[in-house]
């Protein structure tokens, strides 16, 4: 799976978790221009480890690790490329 790939499914993802949010950009500051904050992050973060197949640690869980949709896109491709290394 490319970047483009992981960054479509994403932004899916980010549409069944987060309905109310519209044309979702991956790289402006989540917290300040989409208001997300940690609850819908965990929520949004489990639903891409069963949507990708991978997993987060606890310590990836925090709302810190994360300024942008795009950051988390990069973990989960950087995640997928480990799984298949």
């Amino acid at each position: 799976m490319d970047k483009g790939q992981v960054n479509e499914q994403l932004k899916s993802l980010i549409g069944d978790v987060m309905p109310d949010l519209e044309e979702v950009r991956l790289d402006v500051d989540m917290k300040q221009e989409y208001g997300v904050n940690s609850v819908s992050l965990i929520r949004l973060i489990v639903a891409c480890e069963e949507g990708f197949d991978v997993e987060f640690t606890d310590y990836e869980l925090d709302l810190d690790s994360y300024d942008t949709f795009g950051d988390l896109a990069a973990a989960i491709l950087e995640k997928l490329e480990k799984k298949d290394a």
